[in-house]
């Protein structure tokens, strides 16, 4: 009889608690930044799947309700650019808005590395203008790692600078094609006023209606945010040649880009589910959390402080001494003179 109350009871904990799990997943989120509008976590899955960066681009511009970015404001969707650049064995893919005929605004950057054995680490780094400071992507190990910033994975080790489970991504076909001895550097040819015949400006949806469409992408173990650019070398490489637009910003500080919410509040996703910790900075040997000892604080002291005899605050300048010794007489006859004879 116990057993069959004790059933009864989880079963009905159970199925009042199914409401609860499905608000959780079903939160709408967002950045409050212009960036809102391209789901990043998209924008990587389309990478993943397209195989040369002429296929990404079109798939960034034509595939339904994916781009919905308005940045200057005109009331139609703008049309992304893909450029990249080469350094070494470093690629850095570039997606950009042509505001006008000279005024450009980068979304984001994808740096494709290869390490010292050849395998190929991507990760997606949103401009800070429209997605904030720190907004990086990265493939996951599909392992289930909680989303809270605070868990630190006890189970787990440090390997240098980066977490085990980093994913490469030399399998990707567009990885190999952009590694292949036949890639040319590709550089849109599209500009402003003059664009492909598979796009078609179409107006902003609002945001509630966006994120419906794309809230899968911030509930998957294949993506995660991270704290960090594990390349930051190849990075600063790009960083200096990138675009802002004072078009966005000003919009930005303006508030023009908040009529998407129609007034409405939504939360903040979560953060990094990969946050850098001091060995990771330091880039020490692997340490396993579990057995860092924590710092001991000072053993206290018994003994009395030395008293000072000197002056505490002595001046700055001191006293010239006195002078006892009597000055010698002066003579007026030479010292010596050299005879001339």
């Amino acid at each position: 009889m116990k057993k069959i109350i004790l059933y009864f009871v989880f079963s009905t904990a159970g199925f009042l608690s199914l409401p609860m799990f499905s608000q959780i997943e079903n939160r709408f989120v967002a950045l409050d930044m212009p960036g809102d509008n391209l789901n990043l976590y998209a924008v990587l899955d389309v990478f993943q799947n397209s195989k040369t960066l002429e296929e990404f681009e079109r798939a960034l511009n034509s595939k339904d309700n994916l781009n919905n970015l308005d940045l200057n404001n005109d009331n139609f969707i703008d049309y992304i650019d893909v450029v990249s650049f080469k350094n070494g064995d470093s690629y850095s893919i570039v997606l950009r808005i042509a505001l006008n005929n000279i005024e450009f605004q980068d979304v984001a950057v994808i740096a494709v590395n290869k390490n010292i054995y050849g395998r190929a680490v991507v990760q997606i780094i949103g401009d800070e203008e429209l997605y904030g400071k720190d907004y990086i992507l990265e493939p996951s190990a599909g392992d289930g790692l909680t989303p809270n910033p605070g868990f630190l994975g006890y189970e787990r080790t440090y390997s240098g600078n980066y977490w085990n489970g980093m994913v490469y991504v030399n399998d990707w076909p567009i990885i190999i094609h952009l590694f292949s001895p036949s890639f040319v550097a590709y550089v849109s040819p599209w500009r402003w006023g003059y664009y492909p015949s598979y796009w078609r400006r179409r107006i902003p949806i609002f945001y509630y209606d966006y994120w419906g469409y794309h809230r899968h992408y911030y509930r998957n173990n294949f993506y995660r945010r991270v704290g960090y650019v594990r390349y930051p070398y190849a990075y600063s490489n790009y960083y200096s040649r990138r675009n802002s637009s004072p078009i966005v910003t000003r919009n930005r500080i303006n508030n023009v880009y908040r009529d998407t919410y129609q007034g409405r509040t939504f939360g903040r996703p979560q953060g990094t589910v990969l946050p850098r910790t001091q060995e990771q900075i330091r880039g020490s040997r692997s340490v396993n959390p579990r057995t860092v000892r924590p710092v001991q604080p000072a053993a206290p002291t018994n003994r009395q402080p030395a008293q000072r005899t000197r002056q505490q605050n002595p001046p700055s300048v001191r006293p010239t001494p006195p002078v006892n010794r009597q000055s010698a007489p002066r003579s007026n006859n030479p010292t010596r003179t050299r005879n001339r004879n």
